[in-house]
């Protein structure tokens, strides 16, 4: 299996992320749909391909808050879950929307699917505006969207859920992850003691016979 590496300097700081969607939520231009779209993407971590081809009934909003969000890719499966405040969030996107079960979750201006025009315009004002500009980190300016998703799974990981279920949420295999970000793997390096190690693995004395 080849992966290409995501060295950890491209992905975007919890903060980054904030501003970058704080900036695109106050876009007056474009579709309405743009800021919901990316904001979906960063907190399910989805593909923008799976994105982009959600219904209104892909979402459920349980009744003690939160919500599953049903996501297909390449014919398989998967439901993430969505903890209660954007579960709350989603449920007003679609009333304000007046989007109808089978109606598009994310739908462009004339009800079909949003197109990569749209969004990737607004994205790139954001980068523009939030990110810095300064000869180190001027080649992030040209970052795609995917960059979202890639930074919740990273983020996941470095708080400690464990491996199969970000895999599983991602639609990815274990060992994928591994590839990709192989610095969420390292093991800082540790002191051995080794005396207590020889304890616990010493073995009964000899019977002299």
């Amino acid at each position: 299996m080849h992966v290409d590496v995501l060295d950890d300097e491209w992905i975007l700081s919890e903060g980054q992320v904030r501003s970058l969607l704080d900036c695109i939520g106050r876009q007056e231009s474009g579709s309405r749909s743009v800021y919901p779209f990316l904001a979906t993407l960063t907190e399910a971590a989805l593909r923008p391909s799976e994105a982009r081809s959600r219904r209104a009934h892909d979402f459920v909003l349980r009744s003690g808050g939160s919500g599953e969000l049903t996501v297909r890719y390449r014919g398989q499966p998967r439901v993430i879950p969505l903890r209660p405040r954007f579960a709350t969030f989603l449920r007003g996107w679609i009333d304000e929307a007046g989007l109808q079960e089978d109606d598009l979750l994310f739908p462009g201006p004339r009800g079909g699917q949003l197109r990569v025009a749209a969004y990737t315009r607004l994205w790139e004002q954001a980068l523009e505006a939030v990110l810095p500009h300064d000869e180190l980190l001027s080649w992030r300016l040209g970052e795609p969207v995917d960059i979202l998703r890639e930074s919740s799974l990273v983020r996941w990981l470095k708080l400690g859920l464990d491996v199969p279920t970000v895999a599983e949420l991602a639609g990815v295999a274990p060992a994928w992850l591994a590839l990709r970000y192989p610095y969420c793997f390292r093991l800082e390096a540790t002191k051995i003691g080794w005396e207590r190690l020889a304890q616990a693995t010493r073995l009964p004395e000899p019977t002299v016979r």
